[in-house]
């Protein structure tokens, strides 16, 4: 990866992880449906006409737009609603934590349906992550009911139809990524529309200026330049060192509610994401290949034949 892609790494992770951000802030006059459609919608009309201004053309036939209304509910209107609901009752920094199990939930579902083979490896990343999730749910959730818990829950649940998307979403490699993106904003906003007009009445609402402002921002920052960051990248660097966006995404997240909402970072929060960091790096293999490379390197260096020919000449040695 070149200094320009770590760059739009870290610009990738800042636009993903101030999403949980903008939601709280969003939150304080909008219902989470709302707080969802007010997402999708800006992003759409921001995404749309980005794709006009550059001259793709948009599928004219109606499976394709079917597929992309079924992309926009995984990766959209499902998750962001999940999460949204969810921050009404836990900190934005936790909601990214557990949202951070995506990648687990993907390599658990293409092994389910024969695209990848579960390996001891990632298996033990699976493990890791789970421990994780144990660790920030804690035991008493199994003894008694709290809400909490159930958002919780749901934000796995969010991680389940995030991994669902990725594998469905592989049907849309032909599209130009603006025309995919904005495909499946529009179909989450066709989704979400009738949905959150019907349930949370959002003109009657008297919205506070700092959260119209955080939708906006939620929309364009957190959604329309981070879908096109995400699918840049995608192109210039694969999937597998796109997953890193994972590793930093948490981290911004609870910068920012820790900075500027007052959120606690709990000692249970710390150590379910460095359980939950530690599963990742396993699923994603780079440190384990690295750090075992360093151990055979030590060994091989440290070996008593090594330490045997280390002080003769050097004729002595090709002899």
């Amino acid at each position: 990866m070149e200094g320009l892609d770590w760059a739009m790494l870290l610009g990738l992770a800042l636009a993903f992880g101030s999403a949980f951000f903008f939601v709280h802030l969003g939150l304080r006059s909008f219902g989470p449906l709302s707080v969802g459609l007010g997402r999708v919608g800006i992003a759409a009309c921001v995404l749309t006409g980005v794709a006009l201004i550059r001259g793709k053309r948009f599928p004219a036939n109606l499976s394709t737009w079917l597929a992309l209304l079924v992309m926009g509910a995984l990766n959209n209107a499902i998750p962001f609603s999940l999460i949204s609901w969810s921050q009404l009752r836990i900190d934005s920094g936790l909601a990214a934590i557990l949202n951070a199990t995506t990648p687990i939930f993907t390599v658990l579902l293409a092994h389910l349906v024969g695209d990848e083979k579960l390996t001891a490896r990632r298996a033990t990343g699976v493990l890791l992550g789970f421990l994780g999730v144990a660790a920030l749910i804690g035991p008493a959730a199994l003894a008694r009911f709290d809400p909490t818990d159930l958002a919780e829950v749901a934000i796995l649940g969010a991680a389940c139809s995030y991994a669902f998307a990725g594998l469905w979403g592989r049907r849309f490699r032909a599209l130009p990524a603006e025309v995919a993106a904005s495909g499946m904003l529009l179909g989450s906003t066709a989704i979400l529309l009738p949905i959150a007009l019907i349930v949370e009445h959002p003109w009657t609402v008297q919205p506070r200026l700092d959260s119209l402002a955080a939708i906006a921002a939620l929309a364009v920052i957190g959604t329309a330049i981070a879908y096109l960051l995400y699918f840049r990248l995608l192109a210039r660097v694969g999937p597998t060192n796109l997953l890193l966006v994972t590793f930093l995404l948490p981290v911004v997240a609870l910068a920012l509610g820790a900075g500027f909402l007052g959120e606690r970072i709990h000692p249970a929060e710390l150590f379910g994401l460095l359980l939950i960091m530690a599963g990742l790096a396993a699923i994603d293999g780079r440190l384990v290949a690295y750090l075992g490379a360093k151990v055979r390197a030590n060994l091989k260096a440290t070996s008593p034949r090594a330490a045997a020919t280390s002080g003769l000449p050097r004729d002595s040695r090709r002899s």
